[in-house]
């Protein structure tokens, strides 16, 4: 299959580049640096000219209100194109729990995104991931004060991204779901918890201290960022780190 990995230079979509050339598909890398911009359309429509799947992975450069923009006007773009190229399926990644938290900008986004897949003129599947596993790292430094790190209690059930980049190639390749695959890591952690673990295994001489008023998971509620009944990815967080 020809298929145009749109961000396919980034985190996710270089590994699914990576895994469908691997597999004997014809994966191609979009992104501003081999000349297609999502937001102008400059390069788009030879980009996904002759391509069976487009597969978004582009993310917005910021996720505050801008982020709403970016997504409204990248998919416009990309659903007009790929609907001229007759493209069969579009696979889009987006969050788990990303519809229960309409207090922030970013997933408010996010569920835009969807909500312009499902109304677009062709078949789809949207891909659900909880928390990566490699953004753990930047939680704690944008929550850090000094020696001391405050974090929520806020339930996250993390991810690798290697298995996520498996489960978008799985997806890509197969029948259009109209619907939605959720993926998730194996284990659930509170936040703080995870912090600490992290901090004790790098040898982080750095305290997590328990504040459910700090952080950038404050405005989640409850445990949406996790789901016990989504596909359950292999790699544990412990493995991940060793």
């Amino acid at each position: 299959m020809k298929i145009a990995v749109i961000g396919g230079t980034g985190l996710i979509g270089s590994q699914v580049v990576k895994k469908l050339n691997a597999q004997g598909h014809e994966a191609t890398p979009c992104s501003p640096s081999t000349g297609v911009d999502i937001i102008t359309g400059e390069g788009l429509d030879d980009a996904v000219a002759g391509t069976d799947v487009v597969v978004n992975l582009a993310n917005s450069p910021t996720f505050d209100a801008a982020s709403l923009d970016f997504f409204r006007t990248s998919m416009g773009n990309l659903l007009a194109a790929s609907d001229k190229a007759h493209v069969r399926h579009f696979v889009i990644l987006s969050i788990i729990g990303v519809d229960h938290v309409p207090d922030m900008d970013y997933y408010r986004a996010k569920v835009l995104q969807e909500e312009l897949l499902k109304d677009g003129p062709i078949p789809y599947s949207i891909v659900r991931a909880t928390q990566f596993m490699e953004f753990m790292d930047t939680v704690i430094s944008a929550s850090t004060e000094g020696d001391t790190v405050r974090l929520s209690r806020t339930p996250i059930q993390p991810i690798a991204a290697a298995d996520v980049a498996a489960a978008v190639s799985e997806v890509a390749v197969g029948d259009p779901l109209n619907g939605v695959l959720k993926i998730a890591g194996p284990d659930i952690y509170a936040l703080d918890e995870l912090g600490r673990l992290t901090l004790t295994t790098k040898g982080d001489a750095r305290s997590v201290v328990t504040d459910d008023g700090a952080g950038m998971f404050v405005a989640i509620p409850g445990d949406v960022l996790t789901d016990r009944s989504a596909r359950l990815a292999p790699t544990h967080y412990t493995d991940w780190l060793a």
